[in-house]
């Protein structure tokens, strides 16, 4: 019974990625509960003001914040991000354009044009 249980509801870090929120910024009771699918259901169809504001404004985990900026997580860190930002920090590393960012852009553009040239490529030996 145990294990059905707890396949039912989440800790609060699972439920904070599955909402690509920060889980620090999150309320106290949300951090400190479980969270059961449904409510993880009801906060993704509506979500309370903390959420909206979250969203909207951060801070944002590193994974939000990558792929806002267009890099990978990876290409965060050699560029020192190692921190969760604000809408406003991000949207000022954009007008900035520092040097890390536009390299690891053009590395992860790089990247898609490789990934999209494979699938072609074995898109067409599929259909053949």
């Amino acid at each position: 019974m145990k294990s059905h249980q707890s396949a039912q509801t989440m800790k609060p870090a699972t439920a904070a990625k599955k909402l690509g929120v920060y889980l620090p910024a999150t309320p106290e009771d949300f951090r400190s509960g479980v969270v059961s699918r449904a409510e993880l259901g009801e906060l993704q169809e509506n979500p309370p003001e903390w959420l909206q504001q979250l969203r909207s404004s951060g801070p944002h985990p590193r994974p939000v914040v990558a792929a806002k900026l267009g890099v990978s997580i990876a290409g965060l860190a050699r560029g020192g991000v190692t921190e969760a930002l604000t809408t406003e920090q991000i949207e000022a590393l954009k007008q900035d354009r520092p040097e890390w960012l536009e390299k690891e852009r053009a590395t992860q553009a790089e990247v898609r044009r490789e990934a999209a040239r494979i699938k072609q490529k074995n898109d067409e030996q599929d259909a053949s």
